[in-house]
């Protein structure tokens, strides 16, 4: 079954992403928050993480960082130039703090402790315009997101500073020009400032750049106006994310199958990527079948091919959580899926006395099996927390970045319910109605429910799909 399910895998992987590996795509993606000298910014890390798993589902390879002092952001952006000479499409991405002096824009390191105009232009801060000509200058695609325009938090020590002459400190960050085959994209527009968003989530420009500009065949300027009518909407006019554009031709990201990403003509009208083209019944149930047989993978690799074969799938956000649990341990990003929860969940160990407090009876327990299993971490529903539950809790624990014990506690629990989606149908014991899982970076739709006799059918069906699949394989 295991070789069934690899050799499905790689014809699944040929179909949506062979396109993609046609063209070299390189990625910066910084994201800096924790400032030392002034106040800090929760959310940048969190989307860089969440901005470098989208590219590389679309075949980048990202040079990624965060929290970066002057050095660091020095040393990633010499690598990423090295990388990105004569490539086909060159990406730039950066959230955190950014000012704009003179006219000219900069990017602020962590370490970056700025009194004067002098301090900006001598090396404390990462000038914009010289940064992108040297590192993407002869890439044929350029494309700048800067999610960088929250207010200049130095304006104040440098105006101060510079009584001897005048100085121009805006808010926000300056206009910039884009050269041939180049599109930048500001959070807002020049010289206003942008939303950082709610603690622990993705930036609304952040969140709607990963929303859009990876859709299947569609073409990048397309997306970048949906980014703008998402945010404007988002921020109750608010925000207008605001940018400038000198592309030559149309480029994908996420090209259709027959698409190209880098093209002078419009995309085609067939061969989008099966994940997303196919609604029907047996799609579904092979994608779940694919997704089962990866899902408890520590191979980030199998994780990313599931996610190469379907870009919008299912569980999407369940795959990108375990690949960040996978590479660093319990991360950030997986916070997201829990927008809103008390910040101590992700703090607060649970031991077997903080569960015995939430009172569970056999019908709760039940219930919290029922509602882990709905979102893909399989557990029998006994009303028994047997050890085998226990690791699935240990799972769903990893996956989220909550403290790894195995047991619950009232802030897991409450956390656990409001995960569930609003299509789970609720059981008898059920402490409250389920409510649709908060948005997140990876925007999934609602797990496909498996409960009692339907889950057996539903492996039988699967197994027929993928016996005719396989088989008509072989004899070919």
């Amino acid at each position: 079954m295991r070789y069934f399910t690899i050799l499905l895998s790689l014809i699944c992987m040929a179909l949506s992403v062979s396109a993609a590996k046609a063209d070299r795509r390189v990625a910066f993606v910084v994201g800096n928050g924790a400032y030392k000298n002034v106040a800090q910014l929760p959310n940048p890390p969190i989307d860089a993480k969440a901005m470098a798993a989208t590219l590389r589902n679309v075949g980048f390879e990202v040079i990624e960082g965060s929290n970066l002092s002057r050095d660091q952001m020095t040393e990633k952006l010499l690598d990423f130039g090295r990388k990105a000479q004569g490539s086909d499409v060159a990406v730039f991405y950066y959230a955190g703090h950014g000012i704009a002096v003179g006219g000219t824009n900069y990017l602020l390191p962590v370490d970056a402790d700025i009194k004067s105009e002098m301090d900006v232009k001598l090396g404390a801060a990462i000038n914009i315009d010289l940064t992108l000509d040297q590192t993407m200058g002869d890439a044929k695609v350029k494309l700048v997101f800067l999610d960088a325009c929250r207010d200049n938090p130095f304006a104040a020590k440098i105006k101060s500073n510079s009584a001897t002459r005048s100085v121009n400190v805006q808010t926000g960050l300056a206009e910039m020009k884009s050269g041939e085959g180049t599109l930048i994209a500001f959070a807002t527009g020049p010289g206003q400032t942008a939303l950082d968003g709610q603690e622990g989530n993705n930036s609304p420009f952040t969140r709607a750049l990963i929303d859009n500009i990876t859709k299947p065949g569609v073409e990048i300027q397309q997306a970048m106006t949906s980014v703008r009518a998402q945010v404007n909407e988002e921020t109750h006019k608010g925000q207008l994310p605001w940018g400038h554009t000198n592309l030559i031709g149309a480029v994908y990201l996420n090209p259709s199958q027959q698409g190209q990403q880098v093209a002078n003509a419009a995309p085609t009208a067939t061969g989008a990527a099966p994940a997303a083209a196919s609604g029907n019944t047996d799609a579904a149930n092979v994608e779940l079948e694919y997704w089962r047989s990866v899902k408890e993978s520590n191979k980030p690799e199998e994780l990313n091919a599931y996610l190469s074969a379907y870009p919008n799938g299912q569980f999407k956000a369940l795959a990108l959580a375990r690949i960040a649990a996978i590479k660093s341990g319990p991360s950030t990003t997986t916070r997201t899926l829990n927008a809103g929860v008390d910040p101590a969940t992700f703090t607060d160990e649970a031991t077997q006395l903080t569960e015995d407090q939430i009172g569970l009876d056999k019908g709760s327990r039940r219930d919290v099996q029922h509602r882990l299993t709905g979102l893909g971490f399989d557990t029998k529903l006994t009303g028994v927390f047997t050890d085998e539950t226990r690791s699935v809790i240990k799972r769903w624990q990893a996956a989220r970045g909550y403290p790894v014990s195995g047991y619950l506690n009232k802030l897991q629990h409450k956390a656990l319910l409001s995960e569930i989606v609003a299509t789970a149908a609720p059981t008898a014991s059920s402490q409250q109605p389920p409510r649709r899982a908060p948005s997140n970076t990876a925007s999934a739709p609602a797990p496909v429910q498996r409960s009692g006799s339907g889950d057996a059918a539903g492996a039988a069906f699967i197994g027929g799909v993928m016996g005719g699949v396989v088989g008509g394989m072989l004899r070919r």
